[in-house]
């Protein structure tokens, strides 16, 4: 059975009269990737300053890599990466001497450092940039020594917020790449982002925070089977072909323009063997067809009311 990495039961948070965490409850697998996702003022940032001990918590029970942030903060440390939303590279240094400083200030023993160093160089492909200063690397290149430096001290839990925020694509999935490395080496990722895409392609479980509360929980799909709009799309040649299908499926959408119709469905093969049959029942068929199910994007809108453009930290 797997362990937990990080508990919070009943987790409260407030800043005068104003509750930021109103008593939520999180399990994080040890070994998976957990994505925590919300608005604005959602509480996101204040979790995870909890969960890293940047901050106390009023109320609530919390253990991170099986200890009490409250009683047990130095332990909890040890055992923690941290990577913010702005890489924390000194830009006057080179990529290696970023890579030694976190050596130096790292419980690493002092034989081990080079090596250290050398090997995550080589990791996240900074080899021929070693020597460079970090002010001339590129956003992706930066991302990319922020998270090696995160690993000097080879923590087994990593809090990532908006790891990926300012990249382009190619070096978004560099970055997807490489934390799905970590996890196939056991690490466990708190993932915090703004992009839901990158909740959906990278998470085992995702939670949606609103307001203090958490909303919903579970994996992307199951997230997604809560929202109704599953349904098949169908194109026809002619819209005289579209509107006989029209009227066989009555509870389908027509666009005459683009000459497509909507029928509700539950994406299984079965539902949509039952469809073509209908079709072919009425000697009626479509140049082609798709189904299309709600994503992370119609889930966060529907739990919160807001779209993901003011998903952030």
């Amino acid at each position: 059975m797997t362990s937990s990495a990080i508990t919070a039961s009943g987790l409260r948070k407030a800043y005068q009269d104003k509750v930021v965490l109103d008593g939520i409850d999180l399990d994080v697998p040890a070994g998976t990737i957990f994505s925590l996702l919300g608005p604005n003022g959602a509480g996101k940032t204040t979790t995870v300053n909890v969960l890293t001990t940047l901050l106390k918590a009023d109320g609530g029970a919390v253990r991170v890599a099986g200890y009490d942030v409250a009683t047990e903060a130095k332990a909890v440390r040890s055992a923690i990466g941290v990577t913010g939303q702005f890489a924390a590279v000194d830009e006057l240094l080179t990529g290696q001497e970023n890579l030694q400083l976190m050596v130096d200030l790292s419980p690493v023993p002092a034989k081990d450092g080079k090596k250290i160093v050398a090997d995550l160089l080589e990791r996240f492909d900074l080899v021929e940039s070693a020597q460079k200063p970090a002010s001339t690397y590129s956003g992706g290149m930066r991302r990319k020594l922020d998270l090696a430096m995160t690993l000097v001290g080879n923590p087994r839990i990593i809090f990532l917020d908006e790891p990926t925020t300012g990249l382009d694509p190619r070096s978004r999935r560099t970055m997807w790449t490489i934390i799905r490395e970590l996890v196939a080496d056991g690490v466990t990722i708190f993932l915090t982002t703004q992009y839901l895409d990158e909740a959906d392609q990278l998470a085992d479980q995702v939670a949606v925070l609103d307001q203090g509360k958490i909303v919903a929980q579970g994996t992307p799909d199951e997230l997604k089977r809560q929202i109704p709009g599953t349904h098949v799309r169908f194109r026809f040649s002619t819209v005289e072909e579209l509107g006989k299908a029209a009227v066989i499926f009555a509870d389908s959408t027509r666009d005459d323009d683009a000459l497509t119709l909507r029928v509700p469905s539950d994406g299984g093969t079965r539902s949509v063997r039952g469809l073509l049959d209908r079709l072919d029942e009425y000697a009626l068929s479509a140049e082609e067809f798709s189904v299309h199910t709600p994503d992370l994007d119609d889930v966060f809108l529907a739990l919160t009311g807001h779209t993901t453009e003011v998903v952030a930290k």
